[in-house]
């Protein structure tokens, strides 16, 4: 497993939102983390990238703890997180975005971003706060693929996207599985995670309810109807 997380108890304040959780994700995989709004997906990544540090439990990355690392160590050491906010800086240019993140030797260069999404080189000097939404999720992947991740946390990518360009970005999603980067994945349109992922998790309250294959899941009507809202 290039990830894993054992155990961990993550709180906002006083409010206790993961509960124990575990999951992993093997080298080259594509892991889905579904469940309702609210059951804490986006606590999940916030734990593993530092954001919202675990107050108990272990998450190891490549066989090395980083629990309680700032995020820009976790960063460095390989994770990149595009997060359901896109988190672009709106007052620079998508250039700029894209300076700010560029590392020497990256696996992913500045013109390879380019020509994966060529949308992005027709706004390269269009300030962030005036970029599509589509644009600013292209921009966000494109930025987090510019730091070299060997494992890439992505939350709600095609969120608020016209159909078109949800096709655009799972595309690269799917580019990305071919190239084998292992991928946490957190997707409401859980039909679309289920075609992508290898292996899927479901949580609800805080806690994984469910692990196994997409065939495993679509064929167990309780489960997707539970926790997913969707009959089998």
């Amino acid at each position: 497993m290039i990830l894993e997380v054992r155990g961990i108890d993550t709180y906002y304040g006083l409010g206790h939102i993961l509960h124990g959780l575990s999951l992993g994700v093997g080298e080259g995989e594509v892991v889905a983390l579904l469940g309702r709004n609210g059951a804490g997906k986006t606590t999940t990544l916030r734990s593993i990238t530092g954001l919202t540090p675990p107050r108990s439990g272990a998450i190891t990355y490549k066989g090395a703890s980083i629990a309680g690392l700032p995020a820009h160590r976790i960063s460095r050491l390989g994770i990149a997180l595009v997060p359901e906010t896109r988190g672009i800086f709106s007052y620079l240019t998508a250039r700029e975005n894209l300076d700010i993140a560029r590392r020497p030797g990256s696996r992913w260069p500045m013109e390879s971003m380019l020509e994966r999404f060529p949308k992005l080189r027709e706004v390269l000097d269009r300030k962030g706060r005036f970029l599509s939404g589509g644009e600013q999720q292209m921009l966000a992947i494109a930025r987090a693929l510019l730091t070299s991740p060997d494992l890439l946390l992505l939350d709600e990518p095609s969120q608020g996207l016209a159909p078109l360009v949800v096709e655009a970005v799972m595309g690269t999603v799917r580019e990305l599985k071919r190239e084998r980067v292992s991928m946490l994945l957190v997707e409401q349109n859980a039909e679309m995670a289920l075609g992508l992922a290898d292996r899927v998790y479901i949580i609800d309250h805080g806690t994984i309810v469910f692990e196994g294959t997409p065939a495993a899941l679509r064929a167990n009507e309780q489960i997707t109807t539970t926790y997913l809202g969707v009959g089998g």
